[in-house]
C-alpha cells in the first residue's frame, strides 16, 4: 500500500456519533462550532494536537477545546477524541463537555472506532460532510 501524495489535502471526516454530540451540544452552547475551529484548522495543517490515548491498539487523540459560551477555560470545555486513519485521513469520533462527563476510557474509545469501522462498511454516506461553518 503506498502513502497518499504529500499534494494532496488532508481530510476530515465526522462520524454519525461526533455529528448528533455536536449538534445535541449546540442546543446549549451556541459557539461550539466556532469553537473547534482552531482544533480543525491545526487538523488541516498536519499538526496532531492533544495527548495520545495508549491501550486502543490505534493512533488516538484526546484534544482540549475551549468553551466560549462557559468562562471555565479549556478545564470545563470540551474534549475532542479522533483518530489518525493515515497521514492524510482524521477522523472525529466523538466531541463531549467536560461539564458532562469526566473522562472516556480506552476500552469505550476502541468500542466507538469498532462502531464507526462497521458503519463505515454498512453505509459509505455514514461520514459524510458536516457543515461548520459560522
Amino acid at each position: 500500500m503506498s502513502d497518499a501524495p504529500s499534494d494532496m489535502p488532508i481530510q476530515i471526516q465526522f462520524t454519525a456519533l461526533f455529528k448528533r454530540r455536536i449538534n445535541g451540544l449546540g442546543k446549549r452552547y451556541r459557539n461550539i462550532k466556532i469553537d473547534i475551529q482552531p482544533l480543525l484548522s491545526q487538523l488541516l495543517t498536519g499538526k496532531l494536537p492533544g495527548d495520545q490515548i495508549a491501550g486502543t491498539n490505534y493512533n488516538v487523540y484526546k484534544v482540549r477545546a475551549k468553551n466560549s459560551d462557559t468562562k471555565l477555560g479549556k478545564s470545563g470545555g470540551y474534549r475532542v477524541i479522533y483518530q489518525l486513519e493515515n497521514p492524510k485521513l482524521i477522523v472525529l469520533h466523538l466531541i463531549y463537555s467536560k461539564s458532562d462527563q469526566a473522562t472516556i476510557t480506552a476500552k469505550q474509545i476502541k468500542e466507538m472506532i469498532k462502531d464507526f469501522q462497521i458503519e463505515q462498511s454498512e453505509d459509505l454516506d455514514s461520514t459524510s460532510c458536516l457543515d461548520l461553518t459560522v
